[in-house]
């Protein structure tokens, strides 16, 4: 099965783990680093607790074994998306809009580090010193939370 359709799969599960509950999914990722991993990053108001994690996990970790939907052998990481989260879904876009973002243009060696501005569905809005700029999301490669240190 390919990448993409473990990750649709599994973000379903997740989907209804959470259901009714004040989680949301973040993402899942499916990626190998030596090992196969899988990841599910959620999130809740207030940030998700530790106690969150480990019971989807133990619920998805049922699922996935009964159902047998990861061939491969993998590691299976539920946790929160961390301070410099990616910013990928509408709602992200939202919720962050105003604050202080990394933007990573392909081929590009430093980020672009500005206020996150309006997302429309072909571009990203980034005031960088007082200027707007728009930055097409076909050369984006992604954007994540600043972090000042």
């Amino acid at each position: 099965m390919q990448k993409e359709n473990i990750e649709k799969k599994i973000q379903d599960i997740v989907d209804i783990l959470i259901k009714d509950t004040d989680m949301e999914l973040v993402d899942v990722e499916y990626v190998r680093e030596g090992q196969w991993y899988l990841r599910v990053f959620l999130d809740k108001p207030g940030g998700i607790e530790i106690e969150d994690c480990q019971q989807v996990s133990e619920k998805l970790a049922q699922i996935l074994d009964d159902k047998d939907i990861v061939k491969s052998r993998y590691f299976l990481e539920v946790s929160s998306p961390g301070l410099d989260r990616k910013l990928k879904k509408d709602k992200d876009f939202i919720r962050y809009r105003g604050a202080l973002v990394d933007v990573h243009i392909k081929d590009e060696k430093r980020p672009l580090t500005g206020a996150l501005g309006e997302a429309k569905p072909d571009s990203v809005e980034v005031v960088m010193d007082g200027i707007s700029k728009n930055i097409d999301k076909s050369i984006i490669d992604f954007i994540r939370l600043h972090i000042k240190f």
